[in-house]
């Protein structure tokens, strides 16, 4: 492994349950997330003191409630420590529920062209056995590691790239998984060993309009996600054009299905889509399924997701349609 010499690593914290405390040791469900600022965290990992790093707190949330207001202030903090060039990458702390979402938004708005690692925890930092420690210096491993660019995620010894990864677990400290792409490398006692070639990203290039566009908006344009499922009537689909006719703020911009295998749509779910299509919203198919993508073809009249994972398809569905605005102002 190949480190970035005395570069600053900057760690951002967000909160989640790395950051958790519960009243009990050893309570790994009824805990409050975000309670341990990221500079304790730090100080918790004696092996972390050889590392030339800044801490800054950025929120200090459960992020089920991550939100539009959190991932601004994110992503400009993120794109400002890139642009130093002291600084080799950033680590930020975050919770596990909306992690995967995080990720993709961050490596889709700023392409970067140095290592952006996300990690997390599953037992709170009062577990008798919390795995955020040691999940903290594998980040900052990855982190200081020169091949490395792009956002990733490090959790549980195991490198994943940002558009693969996926929550597949709702307890186990194991939680993560990259699906049919498998993870990237791990990293065994501080050195990555690669199961692919070292990271690459799809374009280093950042969309300076685009970075300038999500600072200024106020929301991202609506998407909003259905599922179609057995007895799929339609009706959520309705009710959101209905409630879109009576104020434009609840109108979507974009729906997103997650259909059931290879993109199919239930024909009352389908009729319903149509219609919203009729009046200008983007509809996009995703599978529902934990595995594999939606193989293009004509029997459908909405696109693929392009093998996005329907939270992902949303992101990136929202992010064309704010790309597209004149202004952000439109969004």
């Amino acid at each position: 492994m190949a480190q970035k010499n005395n570069r600053v690593l900057v760690v951002l914290g967000t909160g989640g349950t790395i950051a958790g405390q519960a009243s009990r040791q050893g309570d790994n469900v009824n805990y409050v997330a975000g309670q341990v600022t990221a500079q304790d965290l730090m100080a918790g990992v004696p092996a972390l003191s050889g590392f030339p790093l800044e801490v800054e707190q950025i929120e200090q949330i459960d992020s089920k409630d991550m939100h539009w207001g959190v991932w601004k202030k994110l992503i400009a903090r993120v794109a400002h420590h890139l642009a130093r060039d002291e600084v080799g990458g950033v680590v930020i702390t975050h919770g596990t529920d909306t992690l995967e979402e995080t990720a993709f938004m961050l490596q889709r708005v700023l392409r970067p062209n140095k290592a952006v690692v996300l990690t997390c925890a599953m037992r709170p930092a009062t577990a008798l056995v919390p795995d955020g420690p040691q999940n903290l210096l594998d980040a900052v491993t990855v982190a200081g590691c020169k091949e490395v660019k792009g956002v990733v995620v490090v959790v549980a010894g195991q490198v994943h790239r940002s558009d693969h990864v996926t929550k597949v677990h709702s307890y186990r400290v194991d939680a993560f998984d990259s699906g049919d792409a498998g993870p990237v490398a791990c990293v065994e006692e501080g050195v990555i060993r690669w199961y692919h070639s070292a990271m690459a990203v799809e374009d280093g290039t950042q969309d300076k309009g685009l970075l300038n566009k999500i600072l200024a908006a106020g929301t991202l344009p609506r998407v909003e996600i259905v599922t179609s499922h057995a007895d799929a009537d339609g009706v959520l689909v309705r009710s959101l054009l209905i409630a879109g006719e009576r104020d434009p703020r609840f109108m979507p911009r974009g729906l997103v299905v997650a259909a059931t295998g290879n993109g199919t749509v239930h024909r009352a779910l389908a009729s319903a889509l149509s219609d919203a299509q009729s009046l200008g919203v983007r509809v996009v198919r995703a599978t529902r399924c934990a595995r594999g993508v939606v193989i293009p073809g004509t029997a459908s009249p909405f696109p693929d997701s392009g093998g996005l994972s329907p939270v992902k398809a949303r992101l990136a569905l929202a992010l064309l349609l704010l790309a597209q605005d004149e202004t952000a102002g439109a969004a």
